[in-house]
């Protein structure tokens, strides 16, 4: 999929796209890893880290995925976009809705259409468990970026672009999480804690990375990918950090869930099971999926989500998962 092509990462200065150009980078012979983003300083400093004598394929191009126009440009002769930038933070989404909007929605349509008017192959773009049953305004925002990817695939008509989605949960130390947050809190001798009772699915920058591309191999076009991952509480990763720290509860942010859900009850009757992931999709998308996957569909009122899962993160696997940070 990825040898002797030219892929562009939208957002790709970002935690992920850092981590999966250095993948691309180190597995595959890419013909050229184009890095899309608005912030020409992280852009200086991606170089300083990626030498150009050492990676003579990675390119950077200037722009912001609300500018249609730009993206035509960046997208020319592209083979495959994988589409990670978006305005994520829950409490900033929640004060600046038409900032969200503008990124999180018209963003995405502006790549479906650069995507079909340039040719573009393969679109995978990454979304978040925010999206299943949202509260708060990013997740809304991520729900419709999903919606205009899957209905992407019925716009493409001869030009055969392809466009799934990729759902995970928080990642562990990616830019703005809550693990550099405690870390700096420790600092003070105290650890803000929400509520006691909360969950979160988890998951580390190199099993994204590594989900994104198994995916990105699987596609048809049309599917949301949901990889299975542990659950852990938000005292245990407290404990993880800051053991001897006293714990001080603040009360749940605006826009925040108790618990967080990967597929639903309602998503339910049009997902399968496809070994280490799910797979929500609509019968003419399975259809083409069968011949490849073993598929097994999820029970009717099936949930995913971070307060029922079967898997969880001891104290002791959290200290080890913020250690590879």
């Amino acid at each position: 999929m990825i040898d002797g092509k030219n892929i562009l990462i939208t957002g790709g200065t970002g935690s992920f796209g850092k981590r999966l150009t250095k993948t691309i980078l180190q597995k595959y012979t890419p013909n050229k890893v184009i890095i899309f983003s608005r912030d020409e300083l992280k852009q200086f400093e991606m170089q300083n880290d990626f030498p150009k004598n050492l990676h003579p394929s990675l390119r950077y191009f200037l722009g912001d995925v609300r500018d249609k126009e730009r993206l035509l440009r960046a997208f020319s002769e592209v083979d495959i976009v994988i589409h990670s930038a978006a305005m994520k933070q829950v409490p900033a989404a929640e004060y600046n809705p038409l900032e969200t909007i503008k990124t999180n929605v018209i963003g995405a349509a502006n790549i479906v259409d650069a995507a079909i008017d340039c040719g573009v192959e393969s679109v995978i773009a990454l979304s978040t468990d925010k999206a299943v049953n949202p509260i708060n305004l990013y997740g809304a925002t991520k729900l419709c970026s999903d919606k205009l990817f899957v209905a992407g695939n019925a716009y493409s008509g001869s030009k055969k672009t392809k466009f799934s989605v990729v759902r995970y949960g928080n990642v562990v130390g990616s830019r703005g999480s809550v693990v550099p947050f405690f870390q700096k809190m420790k600092e003070t001798g105290s650890i803000p804690i929400t509520d006691e009772r909360m969950t979160r699915f988890w998951i580390t920058l190199d099993q994204g990375v590594q989900f994104v591309l198994q995916s990105l191999q699987t596609m048809v076009g049309g599917e949301i990918f949901i990889p299975k991952i542990p659950s852990m509480k938000i005292v245990d990763l407290a404990t993880a950090i800051a053991p001897n720290c006293d714990r001080i509860i603040v009360g749940i942010r605006p826009g925040e869930k108790l618990h967080e859900m990967l597929l639903s009850e309602d998503e339910a009757r049009n997902a399968f099971d496809i070994g280490d992931s799910f797979v929500v999709a609509d019968q003419n998308t399975i259809s083409k999926l069968e011949p490849t996957l073993l598929l097994k569909q999820v029970g009717e009122d099936f949930r995913y989500a971070s307060d029922t899962n079967s898997e969880w993160l001891t104290v002791e696997q959290l200290q080890a998962m913020i250690e590879t940070v």
